[in-house]
């Protein structure tokens, strides 16, 4: 049976190393859905695969073992599961219509883990509706707080959930374990003075750990939900690197915002004679230099007024240059380093 695999890969089949096999790929925004669903997935992949199903790193399924005949047969059964998820489709039982913006991940959230400052699973899943289905290259992870389970600082965004905490002085009894948790856990950003515990608000990152370990909840969570935004980490054979701070203290409206605004940059930018007509986000911003990118990112945005944008963001990493052995990458980065010290 011929193929046309680019529409295949369109429509979240991948191409596979057996002839006349794909595997389907299926999106979970978050990483979150109802048990119910998991029965309708076995079903599919007893039926038109071979009885496995992979887990990916991107908190989807992956159901391999499918004949291309079976496709359409194939997209009908996911139905159920493309609409039980609020997934944005174009056509029903056509499956999904496009697979370049990649799966949005997050950690567990603020639902069941007591360190996380906001429901991660709700905040993907609305960015999934934004920007859900696009051709574009897209990565973006979200993690409940500095712990960073979900290793967001490898995607193109990474969203780390900060909370700016509140004491009540009346209920602290002087004890000190906020001081000593912070100190021991985090960046040592309390102190006590005058027998009461003083925040250090340049050094705290939000993480919330005296709000967890004070006996009498004398500290409390902000009721405002923010946000420290991470930019284009990345693998590959070129130049892998982790993603560096962009905005501490966003919002979740500036945050969608500035992803929305980045599809607009790429789509003017990208380099349409890329392999596959793809081009990672980073290396756009490395063509086009930052500045030009955070003139589109941070249109029409209304950061809230504690927020801190840093600029301008270099990015590090390996780099493998053309012709050059490993080692020689090492003594190009360490004469860089010492001409740094100069």
């Amino acid at each position: 049976m011929d193929v046309y695999t680019k529409a295949m890969k369109k429509n979240a089949f991948r191409v596979t190393k057996e002839r006349g096999m794909t595997a389907s790929r299926i999106h979970v925004p978050g990483g979150h859905m109802d048990a119910k669903y998991l029965s309708m997935i076995q079903n599919i992949a007893e039926t038109y695969g071979n009885g496995t199903v992979h887990i990916t790193s991107r908190q989807g399924f992956e159901l391999p073992g499918i004949r291309f005949e079976d496709m359409p047969q194939v997209n009908e059964m996911l139905q159920p599961v493309i609409e039980g998820l609020g997934i944005n489709q174009a056509e029903a039982g056509e499956g999904y219509p496009a697979s370049g913006t990649r799966n949005v991940t997050a950690c567990i959230g603020s639902r069941v883990c007591p360190y996380a400052c906001y429901d991660t699973t709700a905040f993907a899943q609305r960015i999934e509706k934004a920007i859900y289905p696009n051709d574009l290259h897209f990565k973006i992870a979200l993690t409940g707080c500095p712990n960073d389970c979900a290793k967001v600082r490898m995607h193109d965004f990474g969203i780390m959930g900060m909370t700016e905490p509140h004491l009540e002085p009346d209920r602290c009894v002087s004890c000190g374990a906020c001081v000593k948790f912070c100190r021991k856990k985090s960046t040592g950003a309390l102190k006590m003075e005058k027998y009461r515990p003083n925040r250090n608000a340049e050094k705290c990152i939000g993480c919330g750990e005296c709000v967890l370990n004070c006996p009498t909840r004398a500290w409390t969570r902000s009721s405002q939900k923010y946000f420290r935004l991470t930019l284009l980490g990345r693998s590959g054979k070129k130049n892998p690197r982790l993603g560096e701070d962009f905005i501490k203290w966003a919002d979740e409206e500036s945050i969608v915002k500035i992803i929305l605004n980045t599809y607009d940059y790429v789509e003017h930018y990208i380099d349409r004679k890329a392999v596959g007509g793809k081009e990672h986000i980073g290396y756009i911003v490395d063509r086009t230099g930052f500045e030009e990118f955070k003139k589109w990112a941070l249109r029409d945005v209304s950061l809230p007024e504690i927020a801190e944008v840093f600029s301008p963001i270099y990015w590090h990493g390996i780099k493998y240059p053309p012709g050059k052995s490993r080692q020689s990458v090492f003594r190009v980065d360490f004469y860089a380093f010492l001409l740094c010290l100069r």
